[in-house]
């Protein structure tokens, strides 16, 4: 292997990068042959090392005024902006997005930051009642360590979904980055902790043993968590010993209603941005498209002809429309759904082109489904990759029992000319979120609280809501 402006990257303990007796090579999922980082491996002691000094800075941290929290939040905010120029190529080269993918993850992140700083004022103010029986007060109180354990796919954002309300709420956090893309994460993460107390902000590299040993050590008292669902159940049940707060934000497998009355090229502008951006491996992306029988094959010729001007390649290629999965796992698991498709009854079509960059790595060009069953296995998973099966179906009731049928409940959206139809229609769908018109990141505002039902979450993120997962609230009465 070669190496390609090679980083080494410690933990994050405090305001200083430590290092590690051992190291993991990153290696760019679009050119295998490039290691692109040497990042620390942890143990359960380091855990511990970082939890203890986490939960020393709460100490102080938590009596620090919210709006000087605030404050700071604001000024880390414009700190983590300033990264984008040099860390989002960086952050191409281990998770494998394209440019603008990775610019993305930095501005949302951003914005992440600078929405929950304002959300601050009045957020600790108590209820309070007071009568001639007694004085009742209600008040919010940080928990206290925040544990975060985050993915690979858009790892800037997700951090900050789980590290702004933490701050904001007067806790400190440790976070566990996904071993696939750390690096740029933790070079952020490192500037950002510098306008904070040391210990407000940490970092601990590793694996699954790293992972369990943060959301089971006694002084945790609250888990930010996303990622799958398999290894969701593994963090509670880690978790349990000491009956943690949790807030999950799982898988998904989002349904896409497209009504009779659809404009299908307005409706195709939109929807598609929510199909293949990031290859498709973003947990709410639109997984599977539910369409009109008459309108079907109309529907079908032109969402392919879309599909089919799509260029595969690697992330750094400004021609390329999405760069190659993440890694051998995933990469692995949609080839073998595309197999077990193709020897199905229903017709599968691969589309676009592959760029010359895309030399040695994890592509997969885009892959449509047609006249296929909503039972289908293609239908009824979370594919995680750019492969996506268009389902005819009869009547409203029906549908809308389709959308229903799943474990899983993050994301759904409708697409109709009616406003009112698709208010109607989305009312009746089993989500997180419903969109009319949007399925994609623009479809995101932070007033909406963002999580799922069913086996696609516990708790919300975004706005107040999700502040409110990060502390504890205090009632006390005085008898008069």
């Amino acid at each position: 292997m070669t190496t390609t402006d090679l980083l080494s990257v410690g933990h994050l303990i405090g305001h200083d990068l430590v290092a590690a007796d051992t190291y993991d090579e990153v290696v760019d999922p679009g050119r295998l042959g490039d290691v692109v980082a040497r990042v620390a491996v942890g143990t359960p002691a380091d855990v511990d090392r970082a939890v203890r000094t986490a939960h020393e800075a709460f100490l102080s941290w938590r009596n620090v005024a919210p709006a000087e929290r605030a404050r700071m939040m604001l000024e880390a905010a414009d700190v983590l902006a300033g990264s984008a120029e040099d860390l989002a190529p960086q952050l191409v080269r281990e998770h494998g997005g394209v440019l603008w993918e990775a610019q993305t993850d930095f501005g949302l992140g951003t914005g992440v930051m600078q929405h929950t700083a304002s959300l601050v004022d009045g957020f600790f103010d108590p209820v309070q009642f007071d009568d001639e029986q007694s004085f009742i007060s209600v008040e919010r109180v940080p928990r206290g360590v925040v544990g975060a354990v985050v993915p690979w796919n858009m790892p800037v954002v997700l951090t900050m979904m789980k590290l702004a309300p933490a701050l904001a709420t007067g806790n400190t956090i440790v976070i566990k980055p996904s071993p696939f893309a750390p690096a740029a994460l933790t070079l952020a993460l490192h500037r950002m902790a510098q306008v904070f107390p040391a210990g407000v902000v940490n970092v601990v590299h590793g694996n699954a043993d790293v992972g369990e040993a943060l959301t089971s050590h006694p002084l945790v008292r609250k888990i930010g968590f996303t990622g799958g669902t398999a290894t969701a159940r593994r963090v509670m049940a880690a978790a349990a010993g000491s009956i943690k707060n949790l807030t999950l934000e799982l898988g998904g497998n989002d349904p896409a209603i497209v009504l009779d009355d659809v404009d299908v090229d307005a409706a195709l502008d939109r929807m598609l941005k929510g199909v293949f951006t990031r290859s498709g491996q973003i947990c709410f992306a639109v997984k599977r498209i539910y369409v009109p029988r008459p309108l079907y094959g109309t529907f079908a010729d032109a969402f392919c002809e879309r599909v089919d001007q799509y260029a595969v390649g690697h992330g750094l290629d400004e021609n390329a429309s999405f760069g190659p999965l993440n890694n051998k796992t995933q990469y692995d698991a949609v080839n073998a759904l595309i197999d077990e498709t193709r020897n199905s009854s229903a017709k599968l079509t691969q589309l676009g082109r592959t760029l010359d960059s895309a030399e040695n790595g994890y592509y997969i060009l885009p892959h449509v489904v047609r006249d296929v069953e909503h039972s289908a296995p293609i239908s009824s998973c979370e594919q995680f990759g750019p492969v996506i099966p268009l389902i005819a179906y009869d009547d409203e009731d029906q549908v809308v029992d389709w959308a229903n049928d799943s474990e899983y409940g993050l994301g759904s959206s409708v697409w109709t000319t009616d406003h009112d139809r698709g208010l109607a229609i989305a009312r009746r769908i089993e989500a997180g979120s419903t969109f009319v018109n949007t399925h994609a990141f623009e479809s995101l505002d932070l007033r909406m609280p963002f999580g799922g039902v069913k086996q696609s979450g516990i708790g919300r993120e975004f706005g107040e809501a999700g502040m409110r997962e990060y502390v504890d609230e205090h009632s006390i009465r005085i008898l008069k």
